[in-house]
C-alpha cells in the first residue's frame, strides 16, 4: 500500500471523480470517514485507522474521493491498477475520435481549361478518399475587381463535383483570396466521419 503519495485526476467510477490532489492512505488528514468497500459497498463511519487497516488487509488503496463530505467520503480501491486502466481507456477514446485532415487545391482566377481539368481531378480524388477540401482562388493586381470570376469558377466546381462533395463553407473573400470548404458526402450525412491520414499527393496546394 502506497503511502501519503497523490495521483493526477481520475475517475473512480462513472458519475464520480478524484481531484488531482486527492489525498490517499496515510495522506488523509480525517480522524474519521465514511467508508466504500471496493465493489461499491457502503461500509458506514469508520475511524481512519479502522479503514487504513481494512484496506491494508485487501492489499489495496484508501482514496478520498469526496472531502468535502461530513464525514470525508473514503474508498478501498487498486489506485494504481485504476490510474492505469483509466490511461488505456483515454488512449483508444483518441484513436476513435475523427480526425478532420484537409486537402488544399489553389487555383487562379484565369486558369485555362486543361489546367483545371487536372485540378478538379485533384480535388475528385480528395474527396473520395475521404477528405475535406479548402478550394483557393487566388487574385492578384487588377483581378481583385474582377472576384466574380473566383466565385462562378468554385460554384462551377461545386456544380461538377455535385455527386462525389457538398459545399461545406460557401465562397468567402479573405485578402486577395476566396476560399471554398467542401466535404465529401460520406462526411457530410454522418457528421464526424474518420478520414485517412494526409498523405503527398500530386497537385496538393500548388499554383497554376
Amino acid at each position: 500500500m502506497a503511502g501519503g503519495s497523490r495521483y493526477p485526476f481520475v475517475l473512480v467510477k462513472e458519475g464520480c471523480q478524484i481531484d488531482k490532489n486527492a489525498r490517499i492512505n496515510e495522506g488523509i488528514r480525517a480522524r474519521e470517514v465514511r467508508l466504500v468497500g471496493p465493489e461499491g459497498d457502503q461500509i458506514g463511519i469508520k475511524s481512519i485507522e479502522e479503514a487504513l487497516a481494512m484496506a491494508d488487509e485487501m492489499d489495496l488503496d484508501l482514496v478520498e474521493v469526496a472531502p468535502q463530505a461530513q464525514p470525508p467520503v473514503c474508498k478501498i480501491m487498486d489506485y494504481g491498477k485504476y490510474r492505469y486502466e483509466q490511461t488505456v481507456k483515454m488512449k483508444e477514446a483518441r484513436k476513435k475520435q475523427s480526425v478532420i485532415v484537409y486537402k488544399e487545391m489553389k487555383l487562379r482566377p484565369k486558369i485555362d481549361r486543361h489546367d483545371y481539368e487536372i485540378k478538379r481531378k485533384h480535388i475528385e480524388r480528395f474527396l473520395k478518399s475521404g477528405y475535406k477540401v479548402k478550394v483557393t482562388i487566388m487574385f492578384r493586381g487588377r483581378e481583385m475587381s474582377h472576384t466574380e470570376l473566383g466565385n462562378h469558377l468554385l460554384q462551377q466546381l461545386a456544380e461538377e463535383l455535385v455527386e462525389l462533395g457538398t459545399v461545406e463553407s460557401m465562397p468567402k473573400l479573405d485578402g486577395r483570396n476566396m476560399q471554398m470548404i467542401m466535404a465529401p458526402l460520406a462526411t457530410a450525412k454522418k457528421d464526424g466521419g474518420k478520414h485517412a491520414k494526409d498523405e503527398d499527393t500530386p497537385g496538393s496546394g500548388q499554383e497554376v
